[in-house]
């Protein structure tokens, strides 16, 4: 979603910030972990796949996605002022538009999203940095796109992802 193409959204353990190109070589590697690939559901992409999919997400209105920076770690400088403030961490993402979200039809496209998040980097992880990720991504989609609800699809064995939802009031 280019809405969100200048936004820096900070917080006081990580910073979101738009999923850049430069990005990728990162993200793809993640995304080739199998842990990774059985707790978020996702296939494994070439980097040129993966190239296609960050453009992809840019550029659909009905996905808004965010890097999470950890403030605890360097910053990558090959990342520019992309990934300024900490090191790449992992994503938090919203989906609109879904016919399973509990919007009534005709609705805002906007009022109700799938969130997920992800932290695919071991060293920060059980730090709250998913949590506040979370927070500050609801709150910019209550305040930009008017978001008044979020579900949350997680697989039940994936106990860490089901407690932080549930500490957030989702059940």
């Amino acid at each position: 979603m280019r809405l969100n193409q200048n936004t820096r959204l900070v917080g006081e353990r990580c910073i979101l910030v738009p999923y850049e190109a430069c990005m990728v070589p990162t993200y793809n590697g993640w995304m080739q972990d199998e842990e990774l690939l059985e707790l978020t559901g996702s296939e494994p992409l070439s980097l040129e796949e993966e190239y296609e999919m960050q453009v992809s997400w840019r550029d659909d209105e009905n996905k808004l996605t965010f890097i999470i920076l950890d403030l605890a770690r360097p910053a990558d400088p090959s990342l520019g002022h992309a990934g300024s403030g900490g090191a790449m961490a992992g994503d938090v993402n919203v989906f609109f538009g879904g016919n399973d979200l509990g919007a009534d039809e005709g609705a805002d496209p906007y009022e109700a999203g799938e969130i997920e998040v992800m932290v695919a980097e071991r060293e920060s992880r059980r730090r709250g940095i998913a949590k506040e990720g979370l927070r500050l991504l609801m709150d910019y989609c209550e305040r930009e796109l008017s978001t008044i609800g979020f579900v949350a699809k997680i697989k039940e064995h994936n106990a860490p992802s089901v407690a932080l939802f549930e500490k957030l009031g989702f059940r």
